[in-house]
């Protein structure tokens, strides 16, 4: 009981100290437009150093646990590098299952279904738990990467940033990217990719209203990392690596074939031993992300004692910036390859939370690597070469696993500072792109939602589904409401006891409009604000019929920009009888889908649906 007397008294003074930072941010600042430029600034080093400090915790703890494992005297280092992940999974496990379940997988998932449907709100507990589970699952070994987690905890970071400073609805979207490319700037050291990967996987088009935004937040969250870490590549590159001999851009071609099998490989392996972790019973789910630390160290300890060069574990970056040197032998590459892909597969599908960037350019520096010896050996030319091979094979599996080709090229520039390789960096990413997107069209982050029933949008025409359902079968009949009588302040006491971002205004059952939690703090914060009456900052959309069509539903959504529509019923002097969102519309759709089998061809354009999303949608 006074565990939670103090987390209540804590919470009425965050709010009391949140709402007077509140009030004078928006009278130093009173353009909306102005405030985004400068919280775009403030994430921007806020995210630089919250990913440096992930990446320096990471580095702590794996010095203290998996690097202490694998030196233990005698012959005792096998036994605690499999205990040290396997361990490391398990309290992983329990703190995903039971305290932050939002933390689970990568974390680019979810920013692409934060910025698609949840108005770029990604919970700030989500982000620290995102933090805290990825430094000890990682740090005790795991065969994940820090990337994908940097965007999620940097994407948390922008979110919590926008509403502390109670930003509208669409100022709150264009924010999250601004977090998700610092993240990245932060983690690669490389921000022009920053820009283009979140340009292509979480906007997804040519936003340019938030373009600049994303490259001011970018180039100050790469400028913080080299403050603290150094001004250097992720990898050093002592030699000059360039295309030596146009024959070799035979092998380039080839290598971009294996890199699309192998990425498929990948991709395939990784969700059906997904899958089959969802669906299994036998063993619990907390205990689920033990078993990929299990095989991990396994891996690890055949790899140390048969190739005396470890890899497996963690990012693999050390043992990588050997492949790029040409200092691991021909055995030693190919070995090294499968034990990652299948160590990542384990880590990653059993539920593990970490990133898959790492591990694939880690698979495919190895693969590149067995290629120039291939063309050594059989072209006969120089050494040096194994290298190139080595730094093109990471663009490209990178390309075939993550799918973003403009992105897998300069990464590769970025993290390596080698501009050289152009001609068969681009065949080989091209190639493995195209090949891999020619087989599974779905790619590997939009596949891992679709197993968790989360469907993202599809660019095309509206579905039939659309055309013969009414908007009276989806709508929610039940709708939180504010009355339109209520003051400021009262009506945001109601708004807090619940999670959602807008709520509808009635007056005597009959609908006025929306009002934003947003707006409603804005308002709360200025002087006598909160005595003013909800109607009069209430705004006044468009409204639809029980019996109208979910297509005339989703063209008045896209006509007025909004994200819900209050059903009426007019013959009852426009009295409230349902809400209707986007998840509302797509659950209808895939209530449909499962009558007819065929759930692929009724996923409407610009709609989400899932169990999470549902959760904060109004």
């Amino acid at each position: 009981m006074n565990l939670k007397r103090l987390s209540q008294a804590w919470s009425v003074k965050w709010r009391n100290a949140n709402a007077t930072l509140l009030r004078l941010f928006l009278r130093l600042v009173p353009a909306e437009s102005h405030r985004v430029f400068a919280l775009t600034l403030v994430a921007g080093a806020a995210c630089g150093v919250a990913a440096v400090f992930f990446h320096l915790s990471i580095i702590g703890v794996e010095k203290r646990l998996i690097d202490r494992a694998m030196s233990a005297s005698g012959r005792s280092w096998m036994w605690w590098t499999i205990i040290t992940p396997t361990v490391g999974g398990l309290l992983s496990g329990a703190l995903l299952q039971y305290i932050v379940p939002g933390a689970r997988g990568s974390g680019i998932p979810q920013v692409k279904v934060a910025y698609a449907i949840k108005d770029g709100r990604v919970p700030f507990r989500e982000a620290a738990g995102k933090f805290l589970v990825g430094v000890l699952q990682i740090g005790s070994g795991s065969s994940l990467g820090r990337e994908g987690p940097t965007v999620h905890i940097c994407a948390g970071v922008a979110s919590t940033l926008g509403r502390s400073a109670a930003l509208s609805r669409e100022s709150l979207k264009r924010l999250l990217p601004v977090g998700a490319a610092a993240g990245i700037a932060a983690a690669f050291n490389a921000p022009i990719a920053a820009i283009t990967f979140t340009i292509e996987e979480v906007v997804g088009d040519l936003d340019q209203a938030v373009l600049a935004w994303i490259v001011v937040a970018a180039a100050i969250a790469a400028g913080i990392e080299r403050a603290i870490l150094g001004e250097h590549p992720v990898f050093t590159i002592s030699k000059h690596y360039g295309l030596e001999r146009f024959s070799s851009l035979i092998f380039y071609a080839l290598m971009g074939l294996a890199a699309a099998i192998v990425s498929l490989l990948f991709t395939e392996s990784l969700l059906g031993l997904r899958r089959w972790f969802q669906t299994m019973t036998l063993i619990p789910a907390w205990i689920r992300p033990g078993a990929g630390g299990l095989v991990t160290g396994a891996l690890a300890v055949t790899a140390i004692h048969w190739l005396g060069v470890n890899g497996v574990t963690g990012g693999g970056y050390g043992t990588l910036s050997l492949a790029l040197s040409g200092g691991l032998a021909f055995r030693a590459l190919l070995i090294l390859c499968a034990f990652k892909l299948i160590a990542t597969v384990f880590c990653y599908g059993s539920g593990g939370a970490g990133g898959i960037f790492a591990p694939a350019l880690f698979i495919g520096g190895t693969l590149g690597g067995v290629f120039g010896y291939i063309d050594h050996s059989l072209f006969h030319h120089a050494g040096n070469e194994l290298g190139s091979f080595a730094l093109v094979g990471m663009g490209a599996v990178f390309a075939g696993i993550i799918r973003a080709p403009i992105t897998s090229v300069l990464i590769i520039f970025e993290m390596t500072g080698s501009y050289e390789l152009i001609l068969p960096l681009m065949i080989s990413n091209m190639t493995s792109f195209a090949l891999a997107r020619r087989f599974r069209p779905v790619p590997i982050y939009e596949a891992l939602l679709l197993q968790d029933d989360i469907h993202l949008p599809h660019r095309g025409g509206v579905s039939h589904a659309l055309e013969q359902l009414t908007i009276g079968n989806a709508m929610t009949q039940t709708p939180v409401t504010i009355p339109a009588s209520f003051t400021v302040a009262e009506a945001l006491d109601q708004a807090d006891k619940h999670d959602f971002s807008t709520y509808p205004v009635t007056d005597a059952g009959a609908f006025v409009g929306f009002v934003t939690k947003a707006r409603l703090r804005r308002t709360a914060a200025a002087e006598h604000g909160g005595a003013r009456s909800v109607s009069s900052i209430t705004e006044r959309v468009p409204t639809v019929q029980p019996e109208h069509s979910l297509v005339r539903a989703v063209v008045r959504m896209e006509k007025s920009g909004s994200r819900q529509l209050a059903v009426v019923d007019q013959r009852e002097r426009n009295k409230l009888i349902g809400l209707l969102t986007m998840s509302d519309i797509v659950r209808a759709q895939a209530h449909a889908a499962l009558k007819t089998g065929d759930p692929d061809k009724t996923t409407a354009p610009g709609f989400i649906e899932g169990t999470e999303a549902l959760e904060e949608e109004h």
